[in-house]
């Protein structure tokens, strides 16, 4: 057994406990990596607040990056000294795993939401020797060290800066990955976003990268907006004073939106950016929105006509390992700013961190320990 400090998440919707825990050895399909930072995600307030189903107690974090400390005896990806970043985790045997499709893992709730190994133990227990659950993700990152599953392991490399490379693990992996590796748009498209927080913000970025030629990002602060020029957005639309549709259409001179990714997850959003889509265009979901909530599209003959798309995306229809990679490059070679979106809180100032990811004071906490 370690002795770590780690962010707990004890009660539904109460702020996390900074605690003494018992890590213990790691198995053989696993690595042990010393955090150095972790991002802050609206999927671990999900959890944290009762909406998914984590069991609590329990060590929440999915976008760790680290040094490699131990390895298993099964381990062969990297070695001590490696430096990684740790992304969501996925079976590796089921159909869609063995097909590419690691990201739609058949057994994704398990491995990324379920606390437990396969066999059921956690690596965590308190003082007393209550059980804590683990492996969130794979990984459990909102601690100072974790025993993470071989395939959330990504090794990047070690010149770059942890508390930048840290949110490619789960939200600029899904935004950057819904255009590039899902959405693909052409160079000269149109492409929306609505939601400019981390996710949307990297589908800018990518969306620039993929040379559309009209970005357009929606959302309520004026100051994400601000940020997504600095990034890449030609047009920023805020509802409060705009409507969607209307300014989409003009923005296009009337042929709507060739593409547009909703992270927002509210019905009148998708509603709206629906309705503002081009003929063919495509419309994909990465919102989350809680269980039950249902979005009101047309299916009139105006709407059966234009023959457009409704998907949804998981985890930017990424290959961790091999996506990953590929966006450190892109921000090497200054194509990807994603540094401009993230702010370093302390362990200690956790709970403020997620209240102002909430309140939109910052785009993308980011805990260094």
């Amino acid at each position: 057994m370690t002795t770590i400090t780690a962010a707990v998440a004890r009660e539904h919707g109460a702020p996390l406990t900074l605690e003494q825990l018992e890590l213990d050895e790691i198995r053989d399909d696993e690595v042990r990596v010393r955090m150095v930072a972790t991002g802050i995600c609206h999927t671990d307030a999900v959890v944290r607040d009762g909406l998914a189903p984590t069991p609590l107690p329990a060590v929440l974090g999915h976008e760790g990056t680290g040094v490699v400390e131990q390895v298993g005896r099964s381990i062969t990806t990297v070695s001590p000294g490696d430096h990684v970043v740790l992304a969501a985790a996925y079976c590796g045997t089921c159909r869609q795993c063995r097909a590419g499709g690691v990201a739609y893992c058949e057994n994704l709730l398990a491995e990324d939401f379920g606390g437990r190994r396969a066999d059921g133990s956690t690596a965590l227990s308190a003082a007393d020797g209550t059980p804590i659950s683990s492996h969130f993700f794979g990984q459990s990152s909102f601690s100072t060290h974790a025993n993470v599953v071989e395939t959330s392991i990504v090794r990047v490399d070690p010149a770059a800066p942890p508390e930048v490379l840290a949110p490619l693990g789960c939200g600029i992996n899904t935004g950057a990955g819904s255009v590039l590796n899902e959405l693909r748009p052409p160079a000269g498209s149109s492409f929306a976003v609505t939601g400019a927080g981390a996710v949307g913000l990297a589908a800018v970025m990518a969306a620039r990268v993929a040379g559309c030629t009209t970005i357009v990002a929606v959302d309520l602060h004026d100051s994400r907006l601000e940020l997504a020029r600095e990034v890449g957005a030609t047009h920023t639309i805020n509802p409060q004073t705009t409507d969607i549709a209307a300014e989409l259409s003009t923005i296009t001179a009337g042929d709507g939106i060739n593409y547009v990714l909703d992270t927002t997850g509210v019905p009148a959003v998708v509603t709206a950016a629906a309705g503002a889509l081009s003929i063919r265009g495509t419309l994909a979901l990465v919102g989350a929105a809680a269980a039950g909530t249902k979005a009101s599209i047309d299916i009139d003959i105006p709407s059966l006509v234009k023959g457009w798309t409704f998907k949804t995306i998981v985890q930017g229809s990424s290959v961790p390992q091999v996506f990953i990679p590929r966006l450190v490059e892109l921000w090497k070679q200054g194509r990807f700013p994603l540094d401009k979106l993230v702010r370093a809180y302390k362990l200690d100032d956790i709970n403020t961190a997620f209240a102002d990811s909430a309140s939109g004071a910052t785009v993308k906490p980011v805990v260094v320990f």
